[in-house]
């Protein structure tokens, strides 16, 4: 087996004492180009210009290269420093800086720039806020709102642990999709997302639906962490009782050597066949190869769950 090292920095100062999980090479089924087209760079320099982070960079996400090429970038608000250290994720772990109360009117001068028809808007953890970031979040989608009315907006939230009620902060300011990820089966929280609750992140989705039942909501999972196929439909039963639209399923990507290590690469028939379970089950919407990530073809999706809703209303 071919493995590759991949020295940790200052990103992860709270992985430095694990082990070394050395990064398997991947399966051709999984493997991308490295990006050079020029509405690529001309998307990174937008964003460098209007001062952004996007998850695209920060979580080193395989698909940058074509989701840039077509003007697609998923904007990461509230800093570029997470409260939390999950052990699949590579953004920054520390303490953040304070808010900047200019970010919702950068944010909209962006997505009005770039002409987006659809937009995604995540952030870090933030559990040094009251509100986990919630009033934050309700900013940037009126600001958008403002500069770009004509764009969709989808928000990727984190789970707002500290205020139960921050979920219904973001979707009282009418996002179009509201998309929190469980990530991962509920037996591997402790080790792979230990500052979260399963639990809390279902009762958010819920809740979020309760408040406006015409919202979209939409989750997603990462596999080859070594759930069980059982687990994972388990997961999708759970997810449907939220009420949840869309279910996005993706390959866990191992970012360093102190990362978790992947305990499998899962193959395209597998994908195939998680899709299928989903959509038996009831999901508006599935996504499930390899290189799914919450907001890859976000807004093909977007467009693709409208159809679907309007089809299953007119049944």
């Amino acid at each position: 087996m071919t493995t590759t090292r991949v020295v940790i920095d200052h990103r992860h100062p709270e992985k430095a004492h694990r082990p070394d999980n050395p990064i398997q090479r991947k399966p051709a089924w999984i493997r991308v180009k490295a990006p050079t087209h020029p509405v690529y760079r001309e998307t990174r320099d937008l964003m460098r210009a209007n001062g952004l982070v996007t998850v695209c960079e920060e979580a080193a996400c395989p698909n940058i290269g074509e989701c840039w090429s077509q003007r697609h970038a998923t904007m990461m608000i509230m800093g570029d420093t997470c409260t939390r250290a999950c052990s699949f994720c590579n953004v920054r772990t520390g303490m953040p800086a304070p808010l900047d109360a200019s970010e919702p009117d950068r944010v909209a001068d962006a997505v009005a720039k770039l002409g987006l028809r659809h937009v995604v808007i995540t952030s870090v953890d933030r559990d040094d806020l009251a509100d986990g970031g919630a009033a934050h979040f309700a900013a940037v989608i009126r600001a958008i709102r403002a500069a770009a009315p004509t764009t969709t907006i989808e928000v990727l939230t984190p789970d707002f642990l500290r205020k139960p009620g921050g979920g219904d902060v973001v979707a009282e300011a009418r996002p179009d999709v509201f998309n929190h990820n469980l990530e991962t089966v509920p037996r591997l929280y402790p080790s792979i997302r230990p500052g979260a609750r399963y639990y809390q992140s279902l009762r958010l989705l819920d809740s979020v639906k309760q408040c406006d039942p015409s919202l979209f909501t939409k989750s997603g999972l990462m596999v080859g962490l070594g759930e069980s196929r059982a687990e994972i439909l388990q997961v999708m039963d759970d997810l449907r009782v939220a009420d949840v639209d869309f279910l996005t399923i993706g390959q866990y990507l191992q970012p360093t050597v102190k990362h978790a290590a992947v305990a499998a690469f899962v193959t395209p028939d597998e994908f195939e066949d998680y899709a299928a379970m989903a959509r038996a089950k009831g999901f508006l919407l599935v996504s499930a190869t390899p290189l799914t990530r919450s907001s890859y073809h976000a807004d093909s999706d977007f467009a693709a769950l409208a159809a679907a809703r309007a089809e299953q209303q007119r049944a």
